[in-house]
């Protein structure tokens, strides 16, 4: 965080530096003086013009503090934590007199819309720190303990990686870690075990991480957003950055982690601009940072799981009480999965049954014996990336053509690839194992029972939208938007306009990507239709003069 000459720690020009400081105020710093602490939510970012500071972790309880970086004159102190409102979990505190300025959210948002310079300074820097705080003491302060074959364990550890959190996972399957893990007192009913700055939260939950560590939905954050959108997939993470470029107060809100279905691809390879592909992980990582830059306050996990018009107002209630006020809604709140209508399926979920082929998963199969069942793209992109990570496939499929839904260069490759065996005319009818998944029995054109420690599924999904009681669906949950809206009520009579671009039955609220009724199912077309349905957003809020 403090290597001089590096982006870490960058050297700044004179103009830069002036630039800065106009944005900060100052202060007389003396030595002890804490600037921020940890546990400390929306903390301001610490220009040190003379003096120096000390980052530490503070002491935990098997631990003496440690000392992360000293600053010196000329540089900054802070890291991504400030543009999101994730909690402090290192301690600033001078070390050497002097004069100091603070600049606080609402200075550091504008300097990053006023400044494109000093924008992508910032943000490589905060990012770099980020990254490199993974790699040494800083991660002690968030320990995630549990079995990799653990449900419970892999959402947890899944939500701190898509987060982007500094942290330490520990697997207590690993015989090394075994002893560890039994000297600190915890049994397997205790797992997943979180341990935030030192502090033990047993069976614990993504829900528990983000209230401990700010990143939850918190009664400071009630106030009136002029867009909410619901889903951070790539069509709500692009609704929201288009909306908030633009200067909509926009919050993002996911019942699980930002990334969506996008999140869960290994490698993206028919994407605008990224001729060698770009995982699901990467995508979704550089598109939160987009997020943060432009102000986008980023809540998760967060369940929305009612909609209704309050006035000149939509309010949305969180499963736990909250309400989110909004002048406009986009809802992008995607697909989910289906499964496999088979025996001891829920046993298997988390212990050898995945919806995703990330890089988490990736790492848990090396090597082994996996089935992939599907035949669309998704299947053929987790295939290929389990068989470049030393697995052996078989990509089961219930047509008997894998070109009827699945993109040509993928079939090409998946069929030339030794390591994978094709089964079509197939289905899987049976999980065998103890604990965790062992076999799976095959039935049609390939019969028999076959060893597997990993069973992908993708088979078609589900729109997430039974929340969604008011708004025009078709029959099979996907919603209704602009000129497919057939009940026309009196909301409209009195807008005196029909429906705009990806608006729903309902006046000021959007969809876009997946969840929508005719939308293509593809990560590029979700991302043009969340920001196109920004567009509509403003004409719609202009024509109901509800904003200012």
């Amino acid at each position: 965080m403090g290597i001089e000459g590096t982006s870490i720690s960058p050297v700044l020009t004179d103009s830069q530096w002036n630039r800065l400081v106009s944005y900060g105020a100052p202060i007389d710093a003396a030595v002890g003086d804490v600037l921020f602490a940890s546990g400390d939510r929306w903390y301001d970012l610490i220009l040190v013009e003379t003096g120096a500071v000390d980052v530490v972790r503070e002491k935990l309880r098997w631990v003496e503090e440690t000392l992360i970086a000293t600053l010196g004159e000329r540089t900054f102190v802070g890291e991504l934590g400030l543009l999101n409102g994730q909690r402090a979990f290192l301690t600033a505190r001078v070390s050497q007199p002097g004069r100091m300025l603070r600049v606080d959210h609402d200075a550091l948002q504008r300097m990053m819309a006023e400044d494109d310079e000093l924008c992508d300074l910032m943000l490589r820097t905060l990012w770099a720190r980020r990254e490199e705080l993974r790699k040494g003491p800083a991660a002690w302060t968030l320990k995630i303990i549990g079995s990799s074959r653990s449900r419970e364990a892999v959402a947890l550890r899944r939500y701190a990686e898509r987060l982007d959190l500094v942290h330490t996972w520990v697997d207590t399957d690993d015989p090394e870690r075994a002893a560890a893990f039994q000297s600190h007192g915890f049994t397997r009913h205790d797992l997943p075990v979180a341990i935030v700055q030192g502090e033990n939260v047993l069976r614990a939950t993504p829900g528990h991480l983000a209230e401990l560590l700010g990143l939850a939905y918190a009664a400071e954050d009630d106030f009136t957003v002029d867009l909410a959108v619901v889903g951070a997939g790539p069509a709500g993470l692009a609704a929201a950055i288009y909306g908030a470029s633009e200067g909509l107060r926009t919050v993002l809100l996911d019942s699980v982690a930002p990334g969506g279905q996008s999140a869960a691809t290994s490698r993206i390879e028919n994407y605008l601009g990224f001729p060698f592909g770009v995982s699901g992980d990467a995508l979704t990582s550089q598109a939160s940072l987009q997020a943060f830059k432009f102000g986008v306050r980023v809540v998760a996990p967060c369940e929305v799981m009612r909609l209704e018009h309050n006035g000149s107002e939509l309010e949305l209630t969180l499963t736990d009480g909250a309400l989110v006020h909004s002048r406009a809604v986009v809802v992008a709140t995607g697909v989910a999965y289906r499964s496999l209508d088979l025996d001891r399926w829920k046993d298997f979920e988390g212990a050898g049954i995945y919806y995703a082929a990330s890089a988490l998963e990736l790492r848990q199969m090396a090597g082994s014996d996996v089935v992939v069942v599907g035949g669309a793209n998704s299947a053929g992109q987790a295939a290929l990336a389990l068989a470049a990570n030393g697995c052996h496939v078989r990509l089961v499929v219930r047509g008997n053509d894998l070109g009827r839904q699945m993109s040509s260069y993928l079939t090409d490759r998946i069929q030339e690839d030794p390591r994978i065996d094709v089964h079509t005319g197939t289905q899987v009818v049976g999980l065998n194992g103890d604990g965790e998944l062992e076999r799976v029995t095959l039935t049609g054109v390939a019969e028999g029972t076959v060893d597997c420690r990993g069973l992908f599924c993708f088979i078609g999904a589900e729109p997430a939208t039974d929340w969604l009681t008011d708004v025009e669906r078709d029959e099979h949950g996907f919603v209704h938007t602009g000129a497919d809206v057939i009940g026309l009520g009196e909301p409209w009579r009195e807008l005196g306009r029909m429906p705009l671009p990806f608006e729903t039955s309902l006046p000021r609220v959007f969809a876009a990507g997946d969840v929508r009724r005719g939308s293509m199912k593809r990560v590029a077309a979700a991302v043009g239709e969340g920001s196109s349905a920004v567009a509509s957003v403003h004409l719609a809020l202009a024509s109901a003069d509800v904003f200012a």
